[in-house]
């Protein structure tokens, strides 16, 4: 098997991934899936230091929502929206990723304090994969068969199985990225849940998640409040969090080392009693639990 590097090489600097990242999603976008918060500069801005104080260690900034009953936006649109969130992500000091397709897009947030460009078309795009490798950032490379903003649900589109469609799939695009100067410590895979797979299609990408970690390179988990949860539990987005927490479990047994969610204080205490149950970190025989989080207070008390 080959072995995972244990640090991420970004524009940042190292990420470590020898042990699970949270990712924070920030959608600097009025039309995020799922996200019906405060889509403004200053909302995205006060998501960005909230995510951090939760425990984010990377946040990733998008500025045009995958949603497909809305057209794509213009570079120059993007980039007024997620340029004053990476210009405060990058003050705070956060490892950023930023969500684009587009190498305008890229070259203007890589300036701006990005470290990691997440592609969702694939990383077939060669210019801007030139844009990432000449600024030194990490990559998240994205399986897809579909154009970014279009979906394909076809059962008969991976006949090989997805795994193994998978496989041949990362192992030309990391030959391609290299040819760029882009190393495979500088990649993380995404599977791509959702995206050109019905939710059946995406279960099995998911199973075949040992595979894809063969390949040397740290792994996403990108499956928080996705469709094929939903598909599962019958559940809109809001309702999709007990779905997104078993599939990160199920992602980390079978080696996934990037947790991309949109409920970082969740996530955090997910991993925190994860830990305790596996042994990864000790529970103090004299721990014992507060009196004031106990027990909730009477309904009537509650104003």
């Amino acid at each position: 098997m080959t072995s995972v590097p244990a640090t991420l090489r970004t524009a940042n600097g190292e990420v470590n991934v020898g042990q699970p990242v949270i990712v924070g999603v920030v959608n600097a976008t009025p039309d995020s899936f799922s996200d019906r918060g405060d889509r403004s500069t200053a909302g995205s801005i006060r998501q960005v230091e909230q995510h951090l104080e939760d425990g984010a260690g990377i946040i990733e900034i998008g500025g045009e929502s995958n949603v497909t009953n809305r057209p794509a936006v213009t570079p120059e649109e993007e980039i007024d929206r997620i340029l004053p969130v990476v210009k405060a992500a990058a003050a705070a000091g956060a490892v950023i990723s930023v969500d684009t397709y587009k190498p305008e897009v890229a070259s203007a947030a890589l300036d701006a304090g990005a470290g990691i460009i997440n592609d969702i078309s694939g990383g077939g795009n060669t210019l801007l994969m030139r844009v990432a490798a000449e600024a030194g950032a990490g990559v998240v490379l994205m399986h897809t068969v579909v154009e970014p903003k279009t979906q394909r649900w076809d059962e008969s589109a991976y006949p090989e199985g997805i795994p193994a469609h998978q496989i041949g799939f990362f192992e030309e695009r990391l030959e391609s990225l290299a040819g760029v100067g882009i190393a495979r410590d500088q990649v993380v895979i995404d599977p791509g849940p959702d995206f050109g797979k019905t939710p059946r299609q995406t279960v099995e990408s998911l199973r075949g998640l040992p595979a894809l970690c063969e390949l040397g390179c740290p792994v996403m988990l990108a499956v928080s409040r996705k469709d094929f949860i939903g598909a599962i539990t019958h559940h809109p987005p809001s309702g999709r969090g007990a779905g997104t927490f078993a599939a990160l479990a199920f992602g980390l047994e079978k080696g996934g080392r990037l947790l991309r969610v949109h409920d970082v204080a969740g996530t955090r205490d997910f991993l925190q009693v994860l830990d305790a149950l596996e042994g990864e970190t000790e529970v103090d025989p004299g721990l014992r639990i507060a009196e004031e989080i106990r027990r909730e207070p009477p309904r009537d008390k509650l104003g």
